[in-house]
């Protein structure tokens, strides 16, 4: 049997740690008892399997070696009442059936940190660290916070869970919608801060959107009926399938409609296209469902001229219809520009200032409009409206190159 190197072993973390801690939590009833017991173990395998080799049941072996060492803990504790240390030790001892009892525990751990009465940052936080199994330093780079301000938000969301007795369980079947919209809020989100960094030099953190894709399909697996869980993840491959065509070598950020299509990824592009096909087949559509579809026909065309406009601007309609939003009708008067001209989806983007006159997205789609129009001296006002509030490096330095030629021109 072969060794596993430090690289396998860290693999092996990244993709069993919310399994073993969702385990040991339903056994402990304590997330930073699982937590330390789970790491535990880890410590343990990085010195016993590179020389041993890996167990027959890696994610087994943790959870159990885990458990044990938890149980060890609790003994030399003489600070907890002997009372309650017998009741964990029974019911850490008890058998733990995989098949029945596994699938159930990553739901409620999902549940339990996306609780509606957590703050969304400590929802996102304890998301990435109890499921994804990244580390606080890897949170707050990616998130760009101080590593203790994040650490601070951990723990007052673990406490908030413990004191106040939020319920460690899968939601009943008629809380399940409610419940699972801030769960797939979340995940968006990580995988929004991922696709699109809101600040800092870099467009795109892949790592990012690998975790939101990853923990999306744990959830797709274990709810394969509830639809807007697919339509999430088909809006999360379909959109990351463009990740290697969205930057240049040296980070320059590519529009939509100057990406080389060819460097998408057809694997991801296939499975996306395959989930929107089986939304479809339900038919009950959601926002993620909808917002799949738009990126379906996106990733079905093979340039922009080519691109089913018509398709894009009755779909944004549904979706405004069941989600209305200044963001969604700035996204529709794109793509009316496609079918009806610029001035047209001017006409609808001015006023939504009123909402959105803080949101660079809004200037910087006003300026390419007004670019497409002629009327060069109002694009470079919009881009410079773009630029002072945009506050990712290479969204900025796509925004002045369009303002230099803009201006260039005019000399």
């Amino acid at each position: 049997m072969a060794a596993l190197s430090q690289i396998d072993i860290a693999r092996t973390f990244r993709e069993e740690y919310g399994r073993a801690v969702a385990v040991l939590t339903r056994s402990f009833g304590d997330i930073d008892a699982a937590e330390e017991a789970v790491q535990d173990a880890f410590i343990t395998a990085i010195e016993r399997w590179p020389r041993e080799g890996p167990p027959p049941s890696p994610a087994g072996w943790i959870i159990t070696t885990a458990r044990n060492r938890a149980i060890d803990r609790l003994r030399k504790d003489s600070s907890r009442h002997e009372r309650h240390e017998q009741a964990v030790l029974l019911q850490a001892n008890d058998p733990l059936d995989e098949d029945e009892s596994v699938h159930d525990d990553r739901l409620r751990l999902i549940f339990t940190c996306c609780h509606p009465s957590l703050a969304t940052s400590a929802q996102v936080a304890l998301t990435l660290r109890l499921l994804g199994g990244l580390t606080t330093a890897e949170i707050a780079k990616a998130f760009l916070v101080p590593e203790v301000t994040l650490a601070q938000r951990l723990v007052r969301a673990k406490g908030k869970i413990r004191d106040a007795g939020i319920p460690y369980r899968i939601p009943e079947a008629s809380e399940l919608p409610a419940r699972l919209i801030p769960v797939l809020a979340v995940l968006y989100l990580i995988f929004n801060e991922g696709y699109a960094a809101t600040s800092g030099s870099d467009l795109v953190r892949g790592e990012l959107c690998a975790e939101a894709i990853r923990l999306t399909r744990v959830l797709s697996s274990e709810l394969p009926d509830e639809m807007e869980v697919q339509g999430l993840l088909a809006l999360m491959l379909l959109s990351d399938a463009r990740r290697p065509a969205r930057v240049t070598a040296d980070g320059q950020m590519i529009l939509l409609r100057d990406q080389d299509r060819s460097k998408w990824d057809p694997v991801a592009t296939a499975e996306g296209l395959r989930l929107v096909q089986r939304c479809v087949q339900y038919n009950r559509p959601g926002p993620y469902q909808i917002q799949a579809a738009i990126n379906a026909t996106h990733a079905i065309a093979a340039s922009t001229a080519e691109t089913n406009w018509a398709q894009i601007v009755t779909l944004y309609d549904q979706l405004l219809a069941i989600q209305p939003s200044p963001i969604v009708a700035l996204n529709r008067a794109v793509a009316v520009a496609e079918v009806d001209g610029p001035q047209t989806a001017l006409q609808l983007i001015d006023p939504l200032v009123v909402d959105l006159d803080r949101f660079y997205l809004f200037h910087a789609i006003r300026a390419d409009l007004l670019r497409q129009l002629g009327r060069n001296e109002e694009a470079a006002a919009s881009y410079s409206k773009a630029m002072e509030r945009c506050e990712n490096d290479a969204e900025r330095d796509f925004l002045k190159r369009r303002l230099t030629e803009l201006t260039s021109r005019a000399v």
